[in-house]
């Protein structure tokens, strides 16, 4: 696999999100925000909402999941936090497994998702130099500097 990929979390109804693969994480983590914790049938949940898209805050995922652990994970800046975490299916090309992930606010990051060292084990290899190895998704991104043909004189 590229060092970004595109995966899905069929679980979280979750088609596509860019996940960095960073192999110096030991966990994954996944944006969430609006994070509430809830008991369903005696057991721990977490219900929080997630912008499955890069640098787009108007889609909004609202996705429930039971609680695996919490944990403090130290952030690559140093940051120490006690995180949710889940175990959700992650989809990266035709294959799908079960992997813990940790729900952190990640507005600031360039991510969405960060795919840890411990998702991939013994199941990927990572070309650095590459990306969307095995998936892409394919989006038409209009230029916004071509004009259009109505737009034209």
């Amino acid at each position: 696999m590229g060092w970004r990929e595109w995966v899905g979390l069929p679980a979280l109804g979750v088609s596509h999100v860019k996940a960095k693969v960073d192999t110096g994480a030991r966990t994954s983590a996944l944006h969430a925000f609006d994070v509430t914790a809830f008991a369903r049938d005696g057991e721990s949940w977490v219900r929080f909402a997630i912008h499955p898209m890069q640098r787009d805050d108007t889609l909004v995922v609202q996705c429930a999941a039971p609680v695996a652990d919490r944990r403090f994970v130290t952030s690559s800046g140093g940051h120490r936090e006690k995180r949710y975490v889940i175990e959700t299916e992650l989809r990266v090309g035709e294959e799908e497994w079960t992997i813990e992930l940790t729900l952190t606010n990640r507005d600031e990051m360039g991510f969405r998702m960060l795919i840890g060292r411990n998702a991939m084990n013994r199941r990927l290899v990572v070309d650095p130099s590459r990306s969307f190895q095995l998936t892409r998704r394919r989006t038409k991104r209009r230029n916004p500097f071509r004009k259009r043909a109505s737009e034209e004189e």
